[in-house]
């Protein structure tokens, strides 16, 4: 059974990971489309259970072959596993089910509407998650799949969803680059946010991964639209390496070097607040998140809704500029991007997924932007060691912004092979040459001591990566939290 065929008929669909973020989401929009979803995973608790609980979507905890249901029509698995590590996946062939990856499974669910990727090696949560924000606002026949749950997207009794259900007309979702997996997808609109080295262990060299993004644009209809990042030199590259081949294509600009309607003209900050106009279009656009990044991620996102509602006949009115203008004032971020977790002690708590030298770099100065009056402290855990060993000297050099950096051991991936002598220590020493306080702590818990006795009142605790040293900044939180609780 294909899983097209699956959908329109409401079967019964298993699915191994159902707890990674894209995987429960994508269970949740089939879920609200009828079909018959269970799934398995890990017994470790994410944000994700909560939100299978409240769908009523059944799960088992740890991977065992008996786990399938014998009824079970389609099996879609996440990306994290395979035949070889994973019995379940195992025993789906060996009863010879259809069996699809998340990423072939989105891409064929993409083909049920006229769908959008939003890609880029920096800001397609953020982008994605605003843009689902504004086509919310906007009441237009959409679905969207953000990698993060996101506070706007919620109902009234639901806390943040990766998802938004509001129609069967548009499709957006956030698509990726790794092992070029968004090339499953079927795009009738491309936003493309920033292209650079990265993944090293896939892509060893630039052009490898400009050459993907190529490939992924050149899946664009011969009416499709490539919207892109002026600012950025890699999507400009690419956009320019299309236009040669593809002449059809509708090419969208937008940012501080844009040329056109989606220009960001009077960028300002004051009072943690941030705002700008589009050359295009009369309204004062507001973001309550940090960051020209985000002003460009806001202007991405609106050339997207305004993309939609053109599709759809929708007039650009005074009032609809101002409802969607109110919509994008009101988001507050998505989880783990740039992502409050709470004020206590006059300190403030920060985490962030940050794991690239590019994004910690612009996401620290947009903090300091935004918030200058307070001493930036950073707890950083690098990602994959192929990452660290190429991209050295930029990940030591992307701390400028903080005040104190905390460094820790390299959080390794299970998907690359890596035989150099790179570690967590070898990032220090290069970033003690470059920053005058920087300290070290293999484990990120390990720093809690040291923190309690540096951190002070009108600070701003940051905790950046991809690794799990968000449980660092969680303790800080309530310990000081606990510690205000106690004086009062």
């Amino acid at each position: 059974m294909e899983l097209l065929e699956a959908i329109k008929n409401k079967a019964k669909i298993y699915m191994i990971g159902i707890k990674g973020t894209g995987m429960c989401a994508f269970a949740e929009l089939l879920h609200t489309g009828g079909a018959k979803i269970c799934g398995s995973d890990t017994s470790d608790v994410f944000y994700t259970d909560a939100i299978l609980t409240n769908l009523h979507i059944p799960y088992t905890e740890g991977f065992c072959a008996n786990n399938i249901p014998q009824d079970a029509e389609i099996v879609i698995h996440s990306a994290a596993y395979e035949a070889v590590t994973n019995v379940e996946v195992a025993e789906a062939k060996k009863r010879n089910l259809p069996l699809l990856k998340y990423t072939e499974a989105l891409g064929e669910y993409s083909r049920l509407f006229y769908s959008t990727g939003i890609c880029g090696v920096h800001g397609k949560t953020t982008t994605t998650a605003m843009a689902g924000t504004l086509l919310k606002a906007l009441a237009l026949p959409v679905k969207v799949l953000a990698g993060s749950a996101v506070g706007t997207f919620a109902g009234k009794e639901t806390d943040a969803r990766s998802t938004l259900n509001m129609g069967n007309k548009y499709f957006v979702a956030e698509t990726c680059e790794y092992k070029k997996h968004f090339l499953s997808f079927y795009p009738s609109v491309i936003v493309l946010t920033s292209v650079e080295s990265d993944h090293q262990d896939f892509f060893p060299t630039y052009n490898d991964i400009r050459d993907a993004f190529v490939e992924y644009a050149q899946k664009l209809p011969a009416n499709g639209k490539l919207i892109y990042c002026a600012d950025d030199a890699g999507a400009r590259e690419v956009a320019a390496l299309i236009k040669q081949e593809r002449p059809g294509i509708t090419f969208i600009e937008y940012g501080f070097k844009a040329a056109g309607a989606y220009k960001i003209t009077n960028y300002d900050v004051d009072n943690e607040k941030i705002s700008f106009n589009l050359e295009g279009f009369p309204v004062l656009w507001t973001l309550s998140v940090p960051g020209k990044h985000n002003a460009l991620n806001a202007a991405a996102a609106f050339a997207l809704t305004h993309t939609i509602m053109r599709q759809e006949g929708t007039d650009t009115t005074p009032q609809v500029l101002q409802k969607a203008a109110f919509a994008l004032g009101e988001f507050y971020g998505s989880k783990r991007r740039c992502e409050i977790i709470g004020r206590a002690g006059g300190i403030l708590f920060i985490d962030d997924y940050g794991h690239h030298p590019t994004a910690i770099k612009t996401t620290l100065a947009g903090i300091k932007e935004y918030y200058p009056n307070r001493r930036i402290i950073v707890s950083f855990m690098s990602h994959t060691y192929t990452r660290t060993a190429a991209l050295l000297d930029e990940f030591a050099a992307a701390f400028e912004s903080a005040g104190m950096v905390i460094l820790h051991k390299i959080y390794a991936s299970a998907r690359e092979v890596y035989s150099g002598g790179i570690t967590g220590r070898t990032l220090f020493e290069e970033t003690k040459q470059k920053h005058d306080c920087v300290f070290y702590c293999e484990e990120p818990l390990d720093a809690a001591e040291l923190l309690k006795e540096t951190l002070r009142e009108n600070d701003l605790f940051i905790s950046m990566g991809a690794g799990d040293n968000w449980k660092l900044c969680r303790a800080l939180f309530d310990y000081y939290k606990k510690s205000e609780k106690n004086k009062g």
